[in-house]
């Protein structure tokens, strides 16, 4: 193999966790479809949820986004979902221009159906490393990305 074409452990390491990431999420995608979901409407709900009775702002939504290398379109998101009701989308009563969007009863009890299947896929999906390695992993990826 040439010099140039030598890959590094860098490298290697990169195109692991890449690769890692793409079978966790499929595993996950299969569970939202199950429930009508995308991904990112998941992630989107999760965040209204979060935000209690008072809802979010579209900016404040984005914020909290997991993945926004694909820069989703947030305000078709949020079309969809009041759509089938998941969330309600109303003006600030202290600033017009300022809409803010909360999370429905029928969003808060789409959830509730997923919080168990969840985080018994979690388990499932690292449960063969242990609780020591797990921890480890959990570490190191903290230390790439500190402050998360």
């Amino acid at each position: 193999m040439p010099e140039t074409a030598k890959t590094s452990l860098e490298h290697q390491t990169y195109l692991a966790l890449v690769r890692t990431l793409q079978h966790l999420h499929q595993q996950t995608a299969l569970l939202f479809k199950e429930k009508g979901l995308s991904g990112p409407q998941f992630n989107v709900l999760r965040i209204l949820r979060g935000a209690g009775p008072d809802g979010a702002t579209c900016g404040e939504i984005i914020q909290q986004l997991l993945d926004t290398s694909k820069d989703p379109d947030v305000t078709r998101l949020l079309d969809n979902l009041e759509k089938q009701g998941l969330i309600h989308r109303s003006r600030s009563q202290q600033d017009r221009r300022v809409v803010l969007s909360s999370i429905t009863k029928k969003g808060l009890d789409l959830l509730a159906q997923l919080d168990q299947p969840l985080l018994d896929l979690h388990q499932q999906q690292f449960q063969h490393l242990g609780q020591d390695k797990l921890q480890q992993l959990y570490d190191l990826l903290q230390e790439l990305h500190p402050g998360q």
